[in-house]
């Protein structure tokens, strides 16, 4: 992992200063607002980057994210009240009217909102600290989507300590009988996005799927992936940007063309993929074509040696 000082350029009279890049992110997140400094919001593209980023540099990984989310969920983890406000302005109407699609019963979603609300806020102290939920946020997928998953979550776990609360004794009376627990899976992709996914990245040229199936499913380096096809490394970051916002938008059209609305096709959309079972490898899979790309790289540098 890349060190501070990578990321961190001289102004005159000494002060630190983001690279261009990343004061770019710095500004587009809205961090100073919520109290964050360089250094701080630095910190926690390194920390995130660490986490999930597979050896990526932090300037390249953190190009995928979230990162005006991710701002915001720490912000309100730490306790500043100004992101608190702006947290509540977008998403407390939003989140009891999920509560109340799960539940099916509008008292009943008020209160699993305001049990996560809870969460989220950090009522339970660990070693003088507020444990808030917003700290597992990653800024992959968006916040909204995050919260869902989050509400979701919580609605089972509630399901479970209630059933948990009837005596063995009176369901063995009742003649029941008692499997093993079977292991929990990852919750499957809807099977509309799924067929959209698919069909988009099948439709990528051979170098482009390639790139993304180096990068996501083999976790190749940028600069190792650049050498297999001979050109800079700078091209293949910019590469992997650009195919992510285009995918994201082929995504988008083959839901519609499947007949999900706009709002239906971000929600499903919003909940990080990473997080669903859902197998992109095959779509993604290095046909001969693709793999003739990684040789021929190969054979370039034999040569250059």
């Amino acid at each position: 992992m890349p060190a501070a000082e990578d990321h961190i350029q001289a102004q005159p009279g000494g002060k630190p200063a983001l690279s261009p890049r990343l004061a770019e992110l710095f500004v587009k997140s809205r961090a100073e607002e919520f109290a964050f400094t360089p250094p701080d919001f630095l910190g926690l593209l390194k920390e995130v980057t660490a986490k999930h980023g597979a050896g990526a540099r932090v300037e390249d990984f953190c190009v995928m994210l979230r990162v005006e989310d991710l701002v915001l969920a720490r912000a309100c983890a730490a306790g500043n009240e100004h992101a608190w406000g702006t947290f509540l302005l977008r998403f407390r109407e939003k989140l009891y009217d999920v509560a109340r699609q799960i539940t099916h019963e509008d008292s009943t979603g008020r209160e699993l909102a305001d049990c996560v609300y809870a969460d989220l806020f950090g009522t339970k102290m660990r070693e003088g600290e507020r444990v808030s939920k917003l700290n597992s946020y990653s800024g992959r997928g968006s916040l909204d989507g995050w919260l869902r998953t989050v509400l979701a979550q919580e609605y089972v776990n509630t399901y479970r300590k209630q059933r948990r609360l009837v005596s063995l004794e009176e369901e063995e009376e009742e003649g029941a009988q008692f499997a093993a627990r079977e292991p929990e899976q990852a919750p499957s992709a809807h099977p509309t996005l799924t067929r959209a996914a698919d069909e988009a990245l099948r439709g990528l040229a051979a170098e482009d799927r390639f790139v993304l199936s180096s990068y996501f499913l083999d976790e190749r380096t940028l600069a190792d992936i650049a050498r297999s096809l001979s050109v800079h490394e700078s091209t293949i970051s910019r590469k992997v940007e650009r195919l992510t916002k285009q995918l994201r938008k082929n995504i988008l059209k083959n839901l519609a063309k499947l007949g999900l609305s706009r709002r239906q096709a971000e929600e499903a959309l919003s909940t990080d993929v990473r997080d669903l079972a859902l197998d992109i490898r095959a779509s993604l899979a290095q046909d001969p074509q693709a793999s003739a790309f990684s040789d021929k790289g190969a054979r370039a540098g034999e040569g250059r040696r």
